[in-house]
């Protein structure tokens, strides 16, 4: 594609993340190209070439081509005008050099342009800030933020992705430019939080950069500081949820349920442990010994994540595995089979995937008990156990839902039960049996239990 642009008498450049990649060794997806030539110059070159062009980004610039399957988005030299909403230029115009079009991106490691015949061009140091392992805004750090606040979240979310530090003069803009993050669409917000969340790292923003957390989830706020005056508990409510995020991204990686190990951590399980404990200081009494407690915390808590997680645009699925896994992340269970069941009964009539939701149960739990008090880590042996006889009770076909149980409506009727409620009746009671152990989960057992 640079082969044919530069045909047409254009000049172009591979730029950003791919480049990035590259000099990190790691692998590239996304392809971008910055060119000389207007959006429709370049899409005539290619087209003449045969080349498929889509005009997706004609506003700025920008067309995606589309060569052997691999899209590639194709933006002519650019310069921005001025922000007054804190996201998107009043007007794009275009730059005469691509150096006038690095100068306005973001961060130094993504400001970086590469040609097979003329190498890389650097001019902000990126490949020094890759091997400092430092993210590092270009120019004035404020400036950047102020022209697109959502800048700021994207510095957190390379951070974290890349385990990389922030440059000190950075990491100041983004305190201070914090309340700055307002102006941004709540659903971008809420995307630059899952990206961040995703990363296996979300501990480390909060405890580096609470300011911008803050913002991006003012309910966050009254957790700092908040002494929970309970012996089970060595760190305030704020703290306590970044090690719990630590904890659950580091489980992720060492994959307890035998998951690939390079996967991302599930999204779900992320955002239960960033608001597990949201309600908290809505529910603090005290009590005679001065003591803390925090009674309904996990069902107030529950319901004030689905309310944030809405106001960030996000999916139905995931607010429904996020609120089933804080409601019941408190919940004392036992190592024992009813226990066990009744638990998978529960999320089964929530419509998930109870399989991986208890692993994702388990795990919160194990990172919300290595959050605590060093008391209280005897019972991460408990967990572990539980995660074992749960895999054993799936294993075995035990029932804990209708639809795992080994009969069904059509096998009633087949015996002379009529069409109707009574069926379903007539299951639950079989279902109800077969969680307590009064009979086996097979046809034959539950036809003979039901008086068949």
């Amino acid at each position: 594609m640079l082969r044919v642009l530069e045909s047409a008498g254009l000049e172009a450049w591979i730029v950003g993340g791919w480049v990035r990649d590259a000099l990190m060794c790691a692998p590239g997806h996304d392809i971008d190209i910055c060119c000389s030539g207007s959006w429709e110059q370049s899409a005539a070159a290619l087209r003449a070439e045969g080349i498929a062009v889509v005009e997706s980004g004609v506003k700025f610039g920008g067309i995606t081509a589309v060569l052997d399957g691999e899209r590639i988005e194709v933006t002519a030299y650019r310069l921005d005008g001025f922000y007054t909403d804190g996201r998107h230029p009043e007007s794009v115009r275009r730059a005469q050099c691509v150096e006038e079009d690095l100068a306005r991106r973001d961060f130094t490691v993504n400001a970086m342009a590469w040609h097979p015949r003329r190498g890389l061009l650097d001019l902000y140091d990126g490949r020094g800030d890759l091997e400092r392992r430092q993210i590092r805004a270009v120019g004035e750090p404020r400036r950047r933020f102020e022209e697109d606040a959502l800048r700021m979240l994207r510095a957190v979310r390379f951070a974290c992705r890349l385990d990389f530090s922030m440059d000190a003069a950075t990491a100041s803009a983004l305190d201070s430019c914090a309340p700055l993050l307002d102006a941004v669409a709540r659903e971008r917000v809420g995307i630059e939080l899952e990206g961040i969340l995703v990363t296996g790292r979300g501990g480390d923003a909060l405890l580096r950069y609470p300011e911008l957390m803050c913002a991006a989830i003012p309910e966050l706020a009254r957790m700092r500081g908040f002494n929970q005056r309970t012996p089970y508990h060595a760190f305030d409510v704020y703290e306590h949820t970044a090690r719990v995020l630590t904890v659950a991204g580091e489980l992720s990686r060492f994959r307890i349920d035998g998951g690939d190990p390079d996967a991302p951590p599930s999204p779900s399980l992320m955002w239960a442990a960033l608001l597990h404990d949201v309600a908290k200081p809505d529910t603090f009494t005290v009590d005679e010994r001065g003591r803390g407690h925090f009674y309904g915390h996990p069902e107030r808590g529950a319901a004030r994540a689905k309310a944030i997680m809405r106001r960030l645009s996000c999916g139905n699925d995931l607010m429904r595995d996020v609120n089933l896994l804080i409601r019941y992340h408190d919940q004392p269970l036992r190592p024992e089979r009813v226990d066990l069941l009744r638990m998978m009964q529960r999320f089964a009539s929530g419509g998930v995937d109870v399989p991986r939701l208890m692993g994702e149960l388990f795990d919160l739990k194990r990172a919300d008990t290595l959050g605590k008090a060093s008391q209280c880590f005897y019972y991460v042996d408990e967990i572990e156990r539980m995660r074992e006889m749960v895999r054993e009770l799936i294993a075995n076909g035990e029932a804990y839902s209708v639809k795992t149980l080994n009969l069904t409506g059509k096998d009633l009727i087949a015996h002379g039960m009529a069409p109707g409620p009574q069926v379903g009746a007539a299951l639950n009671r079989a279902l109800e049996g077969a969680i307590v152990g009064e009979v086996p989960n097979s046809t034959l057992h539950l036809l003979t239990y039901l008086g068949f």
